[in-house]
């Protein structure tokens, strides 16, 4: 018999132990039913359950992460699609997955294994690098190339090679495309027309003096 703060209280009978437990207003709850004899503790039942379900949804929540994904790809997969499943496997691997990869073959395929170890050489070697750890290597079960990873903590490295030289030329391209747009032809104000307007308008204004003048005299 334990009580509630975790003492030992010997070997009560089941009518000692409910007597007890009622003196303090507590609960009685059998731990250890396989025991000989069997272990009872005094408890709040409210907390005790409260406790007993978040270390279940601990557990769970543990078990979860321990969960292996799958990830599967035939050997003609393209570039593009590769990398959208290689980005799925990265999310299972962030979120402390283990992560099991098939290559599968199709027909006159299995002639040519060595494509499927290149490509699973790619996945681990070009893709991922030192991000990853690879628990099982890859290895052939009937018609399918197997190999499982998991994180192993590291940050990935910046790109280099061909995928840091494409990023760049696509970067030139837009720039050269920013540049290469055609600018707004900018207004130009004809003063030409502006000066050729004025001289009338100063004429027009002599004229109308030199009629008010012959008009006064006559």
């Amino acid at each position: 018999m334990i009580d509630e703060e975790g003492k030992q209280l010997g070997i009560l009978t089941r009518n000692e132990a409910l007597i007890l437990a009622r003196e303090r207003e507590l609960d009685l709850v059998e731990i250890s039913p396989d025991a000989k004899p069997p272990v009872a503790k005094i408890v709040d039942w409210g907390k005790f359950n409260y406790q007993k379900t978040k270390q279940q949804n601990k557990n769970k929540k543990a078990a979860k992460a321990l969960e292996m994904k799958q990830m599967r790809f035939g050997l003609k997969i393209g570039d593009h699609d590769l990398d959208i499943k290689m980005g799925k496997v990265k999310k299972f691997l962030e979120a402390g997955h283990k992560v099991k990869i098939t290559i599968f073959y199709r027909g006159r395929e299995l002639a040519h294994k060595e494509i499927g170890f290149k490509l699973a050489d790619r996945v681990l070697q070009d893709i991922f690098g030192d991000t990853i750890i690879v628990d099982q290597k890859p290895q052939f079960a009937g018609k399918q190339l197997n190999f499982v990873i998991r994180s192993s903590g590291k940050a990935p490295k910046p790109e280099t090679g061909d995928k840091a030289e494409k990023a760049s030329s696509k970067d030139q391209a837009a720039a050269v495309r920013i540049v290469a747009t055609k600018p707004k032809a900018p207004v130009v104000k004809d003063d030409a027309k502006d000066d050729k307007a004025a001289t009338k308008e100063t004429k027009d204004t002599e004229d109308k003096k030199e009629k008010e003048t012959t008009d006064a005299k006559a």
